[in-house]
């Protein structure tokens, strides 16, 4: 595989992608999994399946709209539809989940309608929902790394704002955090991820990267910051072990990268549970 890196764009174009998205999903996930918002990921992931579907629909029946990338019109549907789930939070104050199965109920309807439209699934809806190696365009790449890099950027400058949020709105507020826009940053921010890792990890799995990672650290960290840090590692190792393994057995790298990642989960409880073991030995 290391000579055929070298030789074929595409297998660059997955690699690089993923590695920027093994950093960047978890980096997102610890803030999602601290706010209890794991489920927005998939509502995103299926607002951004609609805007795929409305893009090969155009591509049908529109002339002259060939070149498009479907993976902009996706971006646009996830932002907007996560501008509507931090306003539809406002709306129902005191039930805030609800926003999450509305909008990932509306995404699925919509979702249908537009394959149905477009005449059914083809190889490129296909390779969406799952993940394809192939599909990562040079162009692809590019758009990820600028994300991943304006999202990095502003993780460390809002730091301490989403850090304050993510556990105590009320403290936040008091102190003069303006929760309002860094919400709506934080989750456009989301819808961004999720639309743009799609075509490593797929529509139907990239909820798990952003998770699963998270999940394992938590086991294991004893600080916020570190529990960051190993959720990144982890991303990553999953991520590239996936690959890999997606590249050998000729399947969709969505499935490897999420079984990937599962494991790790589970050598995670496995491992903490070893520990408090030993501690309870020791003690005796």
């Amino acid at each position: 595989m290391i000579n055929n890196f070298f030789q074929y764009e595409f297998l660059q174009n997955a690699a690089i992608t993923g590695v920027l998205i093994g950093i960047v999903a978890p980096l997102l996930g610890v803030f999602i999994v601290v706010r209890r918002l794991s489920l927005i990921a998939d509502a995103l992931s299926h607002i951004t399946l609609t805007g795929i579907a409305a893009s090969l629909l155009l591509e049908k029946k529109v002339t002259g709209i060939n070149e498009w990338n479907p993976i902009y019109l996706g971006m646009a549907f996830s932002v907007v539809g996560a501008i509507l789930i931090e306003r539809l939070r406002k709306v129902y104050k005191h039930y805030e989940e609800l926003a999450i199965p509305i909008i990932l109920s509306g995404g699925i309807g919509t979702g249908v309608i537009l394959i149905s439209l477009a005449e059914g699934f083809n190889t490129d809806l296909f390779s969406y929902l799952f993940g394809s190696v192939t599909a990562v365009s040079r162009d692809s790449m590019w758009t990820v790394l600028m994300i991943t890099s304006i999202v990095i950027v502003i993780v460390i400058l809002f730091y301490k704002e989403l850090f304050v949020l993510s556990f105590d709105e009320e403290h936040a507020s008091v102190s003069g955090v303006n929760g309002r826009w860094i919400h709506l940053l934080f989750i456009v921010m989301v819808a961004l991820v999720i639309a743009s890792s799609m075509q490593v990890v797929g529509i139907l799995l990239v909820s798990a990267l952003m998770t699963l990672p998270v999940a394992s650290a938590i086991r294991i960290a004893k600080s916020f910051k570190q529990t960051i840090g190993l959720s990144i590692a982890f991303g990553e190792t999953s991520v590239l072990v996936g690959l890999i393994s997606s590249y050998h057995l000729s399947v969709p790298p969505g499935g490897t990268i999420v079984v990937t990642a599962i494991l790790i989960l589970i050598m995670s409880i496995l491992y903490k549970r070893v520990q408090a073991q030993q501690w309870m030995k020791g003690e005796a």
